[in-house]
């Protein structure tokens, strides 16, 4: 997945394009040009009117599953929690251990954002979405985490901080 600005960038040049390729297909019908190469101007037309169309399709598609996991990560952050203290105490000795950790397994800032979306329960895709990159930055920062943590993956990573509390 591609960076939103990334795309409309290239939605932009291809505008760009269709603008370009009809006007020219106008002027040579004006000019009494032959008919294959009309043709073959009204194909590159098509195409990029496809391309273009498909584009602002998939824009959509990603701005909806970023609203939708915005919403449902909302939706967590205000579910009811047990109140009592120790669950509490529990909760709040469990972030201080996450923080810790990271920080000596001297995480940056991104690997430390992606590592909780990742103990949250996340995908590598949700991630990428939710953070506007590509699944394969994401898939790299999570390996990054892994070999700095010396785990050998994200259920090892897991398992890492709940483990012994079972």
């Amino acid at each position: 997945m591609q960076r939103l600005s990334d795309i409309w960038w290239f939605l932009a040049i291809l505008a760009l394009v269709l603008v370009t390729s009809g006007l020219d297909m106008v002027a040579d019908i004006r000019h009494g040009v032959q008919t294959l190469h009309l043709m073959q101007e009204a194909a590159v037309f098509t195409i990029t009117f496809v391309a273009i169309l498909w584009l602002l399709l998939g824009v959509r598609r990603q701005v909806a599953e970023i609203q939708r996991l915005q919403a449902e990560l909302e939706e967590i952050r205000h579910l009811k929690r047990p109140s009592d203290p120790e669950t509490l105490q529990a909760r709040q000795g469990l972030a201080e251990l996450i923080a810790r950790q990271f920080e000596a397994w001297q995480l940056t800032r991104s690997e430390m954002e992606i590592g909780q979306l990742l103990l949250k329960g996340l995908s590598l895709k949700e991630i990428a979405v939710l953070r506007s990159v590509a699944e394969k930055t994401v898939r790299q920062q999570a390996s990054s985490i892994y070999q700095k943590a010396g785990l050998s993956g994200r259920h090892a990573f897991s398992a890492w901080f709940i483990e012994d509390i079972l």
